[in-house]
């Protein structure tokens, strides 16, 4: 059966406050009608409570009800318009109503009326109609003028993404003649240090060799610092120019509505970007040069030539890699004792614990999973906020450094870091034992140690529940060990440390590890 038409002006559906439809509409006690948030914003603004279509005073505030029926007529009015005007329109107009053909400028969805209007306060934009409706009090502005003054702002960041691409272009530069320079200082060294090596006696020539392999070690090293440092350089210049390209094709946008919906965005994006490479590390060449002063010195004084006098060579020309062979190491302690005189106090930090981390027993024991988080999580730039992380306060750089941790579950971690660890992203730059400035035993079913993504299986299944960590910073060595009667060594790690090392635990679900007090044993 055909819904019955009801005759009605539109004149008689129309708002005297805002002239449009009547939306959600309400009858007033005089018998008017209004919509519903245009006869509130009236009433809020004025001194007394009127109609603004006869003038009558109503002594107080009237409470406001939706007029049913008349939104059931007006539904119907507006769906008997809104089909007249697509027959009625162009052929164009019907395709832009069918999503056939996009419009340049969208329309407010309530009033049809342009967007053109900029509130400051919400950072929307609005037709005018609910800029008075809505936005009363807010600063407002236009679009196009806001438009104008972020565009000089996208200029001046334009410019500096052109600086820093600029600058980024003149590092690889130097970095791809340090390639160069690298092999040329090492085939400079080696041929000097053959030189030097073929005068002396036949016995010579068997350290002679070990100081190729560090020259070679060197060289592999340097290169490979710089390699990295370019394919970073590589990486973040293309991502500037990414945001370039993008910064580009805003400023040319036509539309301003798209503009002001992406700016935000783009221009927080734009400020962060940055190169961290920076060309101004340590010098890769400088340890070139320096071998070959302490090479030369050890050929003038051939007659007093020993073991430590290579060694110092070594320990010259080894300063970027790991330690050579032929370096006479500190003899291994042999005791738990012997351990106990390198002893060192260490607490646990909870600025940096994990939200799932409990830290208690005066900073020396942390749980996991023992209790649930409560409110939000902190945004302490200190705090790991992706995995279940904590480090201890205490940077260690002493000679010799000693201490002992009790485990209980399945699946832990011990770890030796660097402070600059990355605290927030899931990356390997937050995991103990996946990036360079971390070292890591892992403890479960089975050992393991990781460094730098690369880990070692050990075959030996946990015995124990203690750990012992022995830290040698100078000589360059980690020594993990499992505590029991005697002393059990898991494994022992060969680095160089250029900075203070923070011991660090992840831990797994339901898991507690405990900093032994050492002074009681």
């Amino acid at each position: 059966m055909a819904e019955p038409l009801v005759p009605v002006s539109v004149n008689v559906l129309t708002c005297r406050i805002c002239s449009q439809l009547l939306r959600n509409p309400a009858t007033i006690p005089c018998g008017h009608n209004f919509c519903l948030q245009c006869i509130e914003y009236f009433w809020e603004q004025g001194a007394s409570c009127s109609c603004p279509e006869c003038g009558q005073t109503f002594p107080s505030k009237p409470r406001l009800t939706r007029n049913s029926t008349l939104a059931e007529v007006l539904r119907g009015t507006e769906d008997r318009q809104s089909r007249k005007r697509r027959s009625s329109a162009s052929p164009r107009v019907q395709k832009m109503l069918r999503g056939e053909e996009p419009s340049e400028d969208s329309l407010c969805l309530l009033h049809n009326g342009s967007l053109d209007v900029f509130c400051y306060t919400d950072e929307q934009i609005l037709c005018s109609l609910c800029a008075i409706a809505e936005h009363a009090g807010h600063k407002l502005g236009w679009v196009k003028e806001e438009r104008k003054r972020k565009q000089e702002e996208l200029m001046t960041l334009q410019k500096n993404l052109q600086q820093i691409l600029q600058d980024g272009e003149k590092k690889k530069q130097k970095m791809c003649r340090m390639f160069d320079q690298i092999k040329d200082e090492a085939a400079q060294t080696e041929e000097y240090s053959e030189g030097a090596m073929v005068r002396v006696i036949d016995g010579f020539q068997t350290r002679y060799l070990s100081l190729r392999e560090t020259i070679a070690a060197q060289a592999e090293t340097a290169a490979s610092r710089v390699h990295s440092c370019l394919q970073t350089l590589e990486v973040e210049m293309d991502a500037v120019r990414r945001r370039r390209a993008e910064l580009d094709r805003l400023a040319q946008s036509g539309s301003d509505r798209v503009f002001m919906q992406k700016w935000a965005s783009v221009q927080r994006l734009s400020r962060t970007e940055r190169l961290t490479c920076e060309e101004d590390a340590e010098n890769p060449l400088v340890s070139f040069e320096a071998m070959r002063r302490a090479v030369q010195q050890t050929v003038k004084k051939i007659q007093e030539f020993s073991d430590r006098e290579f060694a110092s060579i070594f320990s010259e020309g080894t300063s970027l890699g790991k330690g050579a062979p032929g370096i006479t190491q500190t003899p291994q302690p042999q005791s738990r004792e012997e351990l106990l005189r390198y002893a060192c106090e260490l607490s646990l930090d909870p600025a940096t614990a994990h939200r799932d981390l409990h830290v208690s027993g005066g900073d020396k024991e942390v749980t996991s999973g023992s209790e649930k988080p409560k409110g939000p999580a902190s945004c302490d730039p200190q705090r790991f906020a992706r995995r279940r992380q904590v480090l201890c306060r205490e940077g260690l750089q002493a000679e010799q450094c000693y201490y002992e941790v009790e485990v209980k579950g399945e699946k832990v971690e011990i770890a030796l870091s660097y402070r600059r660890i990355d605290r927030k992203s899931f990356s390997k730059l937050s995991a103990f034992g996946a990036n360079d400035f971390s070292w890591s035993l892992d403890r479960s079913s089975t050992y393991s140690v990781s460094h730098a993504s690369q880990s070692v299986q050990l075959t030996a299944p946990p015995s124990h529940c203690r750990i012992g960590v022995h830290l040698k910073f100078r000589e360059g060595a980690l020594l993990f060990y499992e505590v029991q009667d005697s002393m059990k060594l898991l494994y022992k790690v060969e680095a160089t440390f250029t900075e203070p090392l923070y011991a660090g635990f992840w831990l797994g679900e339901k898991c507690s590890i405990k900093i032994c007090d050492l002074s009681l044993s």
